[in-house]
């Protein structure tokens, strides 16, 4: 398979959406990522444009991250990148999403401190255990 792979350091931008779907958890949020570099003329570091991606992350990766993401928070992003294109409309308007469909994601420990806890594996799954707390 031929996926392009990327990885990205920005900030959470929205809040995360955590969905149950038949396939297990799912999260989406938006990821804003501002370049920085150093302007000669001016002699001091500037901002780029920020870019927005549609980070998408599944399974346990989603149930880990809805319990360890808030807005605003660094984050270092890696994942398949998929561009999607949508055709004109009646006005000839066109607009391009990036998407990435994430398979790791940390804080970015450039800019602040964390603590990890490693999730205890059980048995039952987690779907399971959260259906039958429910019934």
């Amino acid at each position: 398979m031929n996926d392009t792979l990327v990885t990205l350091v920005g900030y959470v931008a929205t809040q995360l959406d955590y969905k149950e779907t038949l396939n297990g958890p799912s999260v989406r949020f938006r990821f804003a990522v501002t370049p920085r570099y150093f302007d000669r003329r001016k002699e001091a570091w500037t901002d780029g444009s920020t870019s927005f991606y549609t980070v998408w992350a599944r399974r346990t990766l989603a149930v880990n991250l809805a319990g360890s993401v808030s807005v605003g928070e660094p984050l270092v992003v890696h994942g398949r990148l998929r561009v999607r294109e949508d055709s004109p409309d009646a006005e000839g308007h066109r607009w391009v999403a990036a998407e990435i469909d994430a398979t790791a994601i940390g804080h970015d420990l450039n800019r602040g401190t964390a603590a990890f806890r490693r999730v205890v594996k059980t048995d039952t799954p987690l779907m399971a255990t959260q259906k039958a707390a429910v019934v």
